[in-house]
């Protein structure tokens, strides 16, 4: 019998067993949540708001349509904070008169808490405007008719609606202090980050299954 199988047996055993402790020191080990300060894009209709399935840059709002912007941190579009205020088309938009080849089109637009806010800025208060603008407009430039200046990173993420805040693009904040972690974005649903733990469990699983490997060779 070749005496190959058996040392083969024990690394399998130790590799298993290391992989087990990876994985439960990782789900041991408490995830720190992460989330990013950008603004969410919204929809009103039926009297609740909902997160745009599109950016402001794609949609294209028809006269009559309510838009909402929110300055907040969170983790993901599920998590997004919505706009405070009730929208009525007819309180924003009721006082200008229907012009041919144009739109028009209400939006209120939330700077968020002071919580939330980059160090050193206060969120000014809310404001509310009816965009007037061609047929073809998109939201983004029904907001660009409105509420200037607008800053845009080079990723066409939109940082800052009526100059705030002046500073950061998205960045990656740790949750309960605030901080932010510069040159971070967020990913996937215009967003969040997914969560920590599950990453770090996943990396153990990858080093567990290369530990495996190795044994096997």
């Amino acid at each position: 019998m070749s005496r190959t199988q058996p040392r083969r047996s024990v690394l399998h055993t130790v590799a298993a067993a290391g992989v087990t402790g990876m994985l439960l020191a990782f789900a041991a080990a408490p995830a720190q949540a992460t989330g990013y300060r950008y603004w969410s894009f919204w929809e009103y209709g039926d009297g609740a708001w909902s997160y745009a399935t599109q950016g402001p840059a794609v949609l294209r709002p028809v006269d009559g349509d309510v838009l909402g912007f929110r300055f907040s941190v969170s983790e993901n579009s599920a998590d997004a904070a919505k706009p405070r205020d009730a929208a009525d088309f007819q309180a924003i938009c009721g006082g200008t008169a229907v012009q041919e080849g144009t739109k028009r089109i209400a939006l209120s637009v939330d700077f968020g808490t002071a919580e939330d806010a980059p160090s050193g800025e206060q969120p000014p208060r809310g404001r509310k405007a009816c965009a007037q603008v061609a047929e073809d407009a998109t939201a983004a430039d029904a907001l660009a008719a409105t509420m200037k200046p607008l800053r845009y990173d080079s990723s066409a993420l939109l940082c800052a609606i009526a100059a705030y805040p002046e500073r950061g693009c998205g960045e990656q904040v740790s949750a309960g202090d605030g901080s932010a972690t510069a040159g971070a974005e967020p990913e996937g649903d215009a967003a969040g980050g997914g969560d920590d733990g599950g990453s770090a469990v996943g990396v153990a699983a990858g080093v567990g299954a290369v530990l495996v490997l190795a044994a096997a060779g």
